[in-house]
């Protein structure tokens, strides 16, 4: 009866976000891109896990000079840290669902010129219910994380539990600084950028390498964490980025100038959302942004 006690005091003591913390050191595999995901410093992760250690008794990672690895008795406290911290997005998607309010996750760009047209047209068809555009810059944009009921993603999730819908497609730009002798070009091809250094996102970036033939793509790919580390990288001359034509039209930056990349495929747009609880009105949004994206050029 004593242990049953103990261990219900413990379990009383723990906070969510010491098991969020430690869900993604897991994932991430580094404190730091830990930390780069929760918008915390690397300092606050690393103290928060080993308080939730030193509260359970036990050495939950393992840290290497380059990785961190789970303990046995670590993945299984992973696992249900999942497993808590999933209920607790249920609970707030069911709380939320009692409001008049849809979330609309993104990571970047949203729908990008067809952002505003967007929330002007829902309120006008839709009075009852706000839609809140939500910016999160994971693969899911927000929706694996609780943070919104539909995201906008322009990678087609594989996760069989989420249902999608295509809106619509958007063409490639190239992002250059000002002074970049690209800037002075209407347009770029794919094979432009060979040799160059080339700033990608790739959580949740368009550009992987496989755009481009073996041994034909950028000397480097550098990494970025979010649109505005991206837009300051190219401003300063550091790398050129390619994105899609709805950054263009969200993120206007002075030093940077965007040109189409003439040969590229176009970008598919869609909506995904939980297959098992699709949110009231998912459809009505499906076919408003359909709407938006059939507009003439």
């Amino acid at each position: 009866m004593h242990a049953l006690g103990d261990s219900y005091a413990v379990l009383m003591s723990l906070e969510l976000r010491q098991l969020r913390c430690l869900v993604a050191v897991a994932d991430n595999g580094t404190f730091t891109d830990a930390a780069i995901e929760l918008g915390v410093s690397q300092a606050a992760v690393s103290r928060t896990v080993a308080a939730l250690e030193a509260e359970l008794g036990v050495v939950l990672l393992r840290r290497t000079t380059r990785r961190v690895e789970a303990s046995p008795v670590g993945l299984t406290v992973i696992a249900r840290a999942r497993r808590i911290l999933a209920e607790v997005s249920e609970l707030h998607r069911a709380v939320d669902q009692t409001r008049s309010v849809l979330r609309l996750g993104y990571a970047w760009s949203a729908l990008g010129r067809h952002t505003v047209t967007l929330q002007r047209g829902w309120a006008a068809r839709h009075p009852g219910t706000r839609l809140l555009l939500v910016q999160a810059n994971t693969p899911s944009a927000g929706l694996n994380e609780g943070l919104a009921e539909i995201a906008v993603v322009r990678r087609r999730p594989s996760d069989p539990r989420f249902a999608s819908a295509l809106i619509g497609t958007e063409a490639r730009y190239a992002a250059v600084p000002t002074d970049d002798p690209w800037a002075r070009r209407r347009f770029v091809r794919l094979g432009d950028f060979a040799g160059r250094t080339i700033s990608v996102d790739q959580r949740t970036g368009t550009t992987t390498p496989d755009l481009w033939p073996a041994g034909a793509g950028p000397a480097e790919i550098v990494d970025s964490h979010s649109v505005d580390d991206w837009l300051t990288m190219i401003a300063a001359g550091q790398a050129v980025g390619m994105t899609s034509e709805a950054t263009m039209a969200q993120y206007p930056r002075p030093g940077i100038v965007y040109r189409p990349v003439r040969d590229t495929e176009r970008l598919s747009v869609w909506l995904v959302w939980w297959k098992d609880e699709e949110p009231p009105l998912t459809q009505e949004l499906v076919g408003l942004a359909r709407e938006l994206y059939s507009l003439p050029r």
